[in-house]
């Protein structure tokens, strides 16, 4: 296959094809679960921002009196908070009371350590929507005004990302304080998409680089079988190129020398007439054959299936083939090993022709003086057919080529024993389309069996 142009064009081809499909497919894949690790970790710091938030709200309406004034228990939830006076300053104006309680009157979020690992930022707006204190991670450079929007991501001065809640607050009579702005500190998550991203982005060129490799190998794995045809289709043109050209030459060149003749007896034009017959015979059986494969592989055999009587077929074939037996000086044997009749569901006339096939090939290999057995057995399942011979036998090189088309053991084809070369082929394609088996036993110079198996009939 290496050597030929179409079939490496075409291997190219498909593992484009299948690269670049799984390209596609991979990288739908791979945004479709980015974007779902994304939605996930998203609703988690949502919902982690929202419980929070929720516990520091009602933990600080409990000490709001009036609107917009801290009051000194303020410090005991949020012990680090942080006043704004003016634009540019941030004071700590924690009462000594409130520092002396600080032990005890732990503020909620350091009780759950959050502020240790500063997430955290703190916000309160006045109900002009205007900064007017922050605690923990937060800075005075985040953006002071408030959104309408619950959700807002702010960006402090060194890039790192807030993703903050916003709720009005209320004091103890219920009237509107200001607003509580929780923000998280994105920065642990923006690094573990960060690494996710890494990881798909080098994980697809390896990927590929994978499902490239894996696709030419498949490939030339998947095209195998199509060049194994390719080539018993070249070498079934050749070899009947080869087989229809003998009786053409024999023809033609019977034809030129007739006519060269001055004057053509009446013996001489029955001679040619007689030749031109044989020849036609052979190349109308070869042609039958050649169509009678076809069909059989193909499956578009129409024969009908009726009860054959194994024990009948052999008979038949013993009486006419016994004087072919006699010509070539080989005793003829049948021995029918069951008593009662031993029958299968199959084509009788195709049946036939594999117990003939068989026979006669025997026939035709074996040296004068010679056996050929027919024998006839049955198991609990299957008809057994045996032909044996004590022929010229097959190499174990020539075993598995003898049911290809045209193959010969002599490699000089000879013509002395008949026959086109595609019995074997056609027993081989007779015995399938019985759901039957045939397996065969030689060895050089000893002979060889045939060994047949049919269904028997359910």
């Amino acid at each position: 296959m290496k050597q030929n142009q179409l079939f490496q064009q075409t291997r190219w081809r498909i593992a484009s094809w299948y690269v670049g499909v799984m390209g596609i497919i991979l990288s739908l894949s791979g945004f479709g679960v980015y974007e779902a690790i994304v939605h996930a970790h998203k609703i988690t710091v949502d919902r982690e921002i929202e419980a929070v938030a929720g516990t520091l709200h009602d933990s600080l309406e409990t000490v709001f009196k009036t609107p917009e004034q801290f009051e000194p228990d303020i410090w005991r939830i949020l012990p680090d908070l942080c006043v704004i006076e003016s634009e540019n300053d941030c004071q700590s104006n924690t009462p000594d009371s409130a520092v002396n309680h600080r032990h005890f009157y732990p503020s909620p979020l350091h009780q759950y350590k959050i502020f240790s690992r500063n997430y955290y930022s703190i916000r309160l707006l006045n109900s002009s929507g205007n900064l007017i204190a922050v605690s923990g991670s937060s800075l005075p450079t985040l953006a002071s005004k408030l959104t309408s929007q619950p959700w807002q991501t702010l960006e402090d001065n060194r890039g790192s990302r807030y993703l903050f809640y916003s709720t009005p607050l209320h004091t103890r009579n219920n009237q509107i304080w200001g607003r509580l702005q929780l923000g998280r500190s994105l920065q642990d998550f923006d690094q573990y998409l960060a690494n996710v991203r890494l990881m798909m982005g080098l994980g697809l060129p390896l990927s590929l680089i994978s499902v490239a490799i894996a696709s030419w190998k498949l490939a030339g794995i998947a095209m195998q079988p199509i060049y194994q045809s390719y080539q018993q289709i070249q070498q079934f043109t050749a070899d009947a190129a080869h087989e229809l050209r003998t009786p053409l030459a024999a023809i033609r060149a019977t034809l030129e020398s007739t006519l060269n003749e001055q004057t053509l007896s009446k013996n001489q034009a029955r001679e040619t007439l007689e030749v031109i017959e044989r020849q036609n015979h052979r190349l109308s059986q070869l042609v039958q054959d050649l169509l009678l494969l076809s069909r059989m592989e193909q499956k578009i055999e129409s024969s009908s299936k009726n009860l054959c009587c194994l024990n009948d077929l052999i008979s038949d074939t013993e009486e006419e083939i016994a004087a072919l037996a006699i010509q070539y000086q080989v005793t003829l044997k049948t021995e029918i090993c069951v008593k009662k009749p031993v029958v299968v569901k199959g084509n009788e006339a195709q049946l036939y022709r594999v117990i003939f096939n068989l026979a006669t090939n025997g026939i035709q290999y074996t040296l004068p003086g010679g056996k050929v057995s027919i024998i006839l057995e049955s198991s609990l399942n299957y008809a057994i057919i045996q032909v044996q011979d004590t022929g010229i036998g097959i190499s174990p090189e020539d075993q598995t080529k003898i049911f290809d088309r045209f193959y010969r053991i002599n490699s000089d084809r000879s013509r002395s024993t008949g026959g086109s070369g595609l019995g074997l082929a056609i027993v081989t394609a007779i015995i399938r389309a019985h759901q039957g088996t045939i397996e065969i036993q030689s060895e050089k110079g000893k002979g060889s069996i045939f060994m047949v198996k049919l269904p028997l009939k359910s």
